[in-house]
């Protein structure tokens, strides 16, 4: 091997490192996928085994954790404020950083409604969150404020039926927020990252039923034949935007042609092997959309349609290496049934049927190595190995919190959010 040789394999074995180290975004990457394919965590845990730490969190929040520069990001309310608070990966607080009032959850009891239910988005020099209040704000990675934007007293008030939930990416250069919802007009907007000034805003309006225009999914950011493009998921349409313009690209419809009332959506997309998968009908329905091409491309994009098998709040996992989409089934019945799904057509290739309860599932599952976590909202998190054609060595484990926050794996260490902890499991 010559020098040329080594010196690249050590730098993408340097890159692989810091990709293991690293959870940038709600899903870990642009992509949705909820994967981390170099972790190595626990099968077994709970207060008792495997926890290597747990910090009280100073308030409400449900937004999934990242994690970057060795530090644990999260979004919170504080005394009545929406608050950015870091933590080194040993469970220190390193900062917290508060900015204006905030506006509390609608949701039972405050536990799902907060207003931090989105996550932060970082490129690994700046952070950015996004609050149900419409606060926009940019952090350097120590904590000091960089500048801070409000959407809603820009462009109108929040007119959602229930909580902010979709969360910030980064595209074209620019921090991207969509904005979807079936009153007050709907709309995604770029901003530059060291400033918060405008750099485009397009609006995104279709004729839907009620509340059918309500959205809390989070854009994927894709290469789709050599374009950078946002696929995002909303108002009975995913659509492609080229995130340098807000340009609209392609138009995908289809999912709800007789504009039923109350098909919100709430389930975020994930793509694998060029296929978008797409939960709609308040999760009865799984559709794969092959996307990209130009106008209105709903008569060629559909690839295939599960019907009985969706999700109304969890996304679902998209495993680019096997060419698969996991889904799981939160609400509707069979709840608890877990469906691995190929990615080009849509055919079952192992199903999982978890042991039943009353409880619903809403945080996303997470696949790290070949261990898949499914967390429950009364603190019950399984866990299974992924191998061949089936789920095997199920798991049950229980926290004493809720879960709504999806969990999250670096290297050989698992962090759950709960409804009033954050905790980090790994071998002792």
């Amino acid at each position: 091997m010559n020098t040329r040789t080594l010196i690249i394999a050590a730098i993408m074995a340097a890159s692989l490192s810091v990709q293991a180290k690293e959870w940038k975004s709600w899903r870990g990457d642009t992509h949705g996928s909820g994967v981390a394919p170099e972790a190595t965590t626990v099968s077994k845990f709970s207060e008792k085994e495997n926890l290597l730490w747990k910090v009280h969190l100073p308030g409400p929040g449900n937004s999934t954790p990242i994690i970057t520069n060795d530090r644990i990001l999260v979004t919170c309310g504080i005394d009545g404020n929406d608050a950015v608070v870091a933590y080194s990966l040993s469970g220190k607080e390193l900062w917290r950083t508060t900015f204006g009032s905030e506006t509390p959850g609608k949701g039972d009891n405050k536990q799902k409604g907060t207003g931090a239910n989105s996550s932060i988005v970082t490129d690994g020099r700046g952070i950015f969150s996004y609050f149900k209040s419409g606060r926009v704000a940019a952090l350097t990675m120590g904590g000091k404020k960089v500048w801070e934007f409000n959407l809603q007293d820009k462009y109108g008030r929040d007119t959602l039926w229930w909580d902010e939930g979709s969360s910030p990416v980064i595209a074209g250069g620019f921090l991207v927020v969509a904005v979807m919802q079936t009153e007050g007009g709907s709309y995604m907007i770029g901003l530059k990252k060291n400033t918060g000034e405008v750099a485009w805003k397009v609006d995104r309006n279709f004729d839907v039923g009620a509340e059918s225009g309500d959205s809390y999914t989070t854009p994927l950011v894709m290469q789709i034949d050599g374009q950078e493009t946002l696929v995002t998921w909303g108002a009975d349409h995913l659509t492609g935007h080229d995130p340098s313009n807000g340009k609209l690209l392609w138009t995908c419809g289809g999912f709800n042609p007789r504009k039923t009332k109350f098909w919100r959506v709430i389930a975020s997309p994930a793509a694998a092997k060029g296929i978008v998968a797409v939960s709609y009908a308040r999760g009865k329905v799984t559709g794969g959309i092959r996307v990209g091409g130009t106008g209105d491309i709903t008569k060629d994009a559909w690839a295939w349609k599960r019907e009985g098998i969706g999700a109304d709040s969890v996304s679902p996992v998209a495993d680019g290496a096997t060419g698969t989409f996991i889904v799981l089934n939160d609400s509707e019945r069979p709840r608890g049934l877990v469906s691995c799904l190929d990615a080009g057509n849509g055919e079952t290739i192992w199903e999982e049927q978890l042991p039943k309860a009353a409880q619903k599932f809403y945080a996303s599952p997470l696949l790290a190595g070949n261990k898949l976590y499914l967390a429950r909202v009364d603190g019950v998190v399984y866990c299974g190995n992924v191998e061949g054609k089936g789920l095997t060595g199920l798991t049950e484990n229980k926290l004493e919190d809720n879960i709504y926050a999806s969990p999250v794996a670096i290297g050989s260490h698992l962090f759950i959010r709960g409804r009033r902890n954050l905790y980090c499991f790994g071998t002792k």
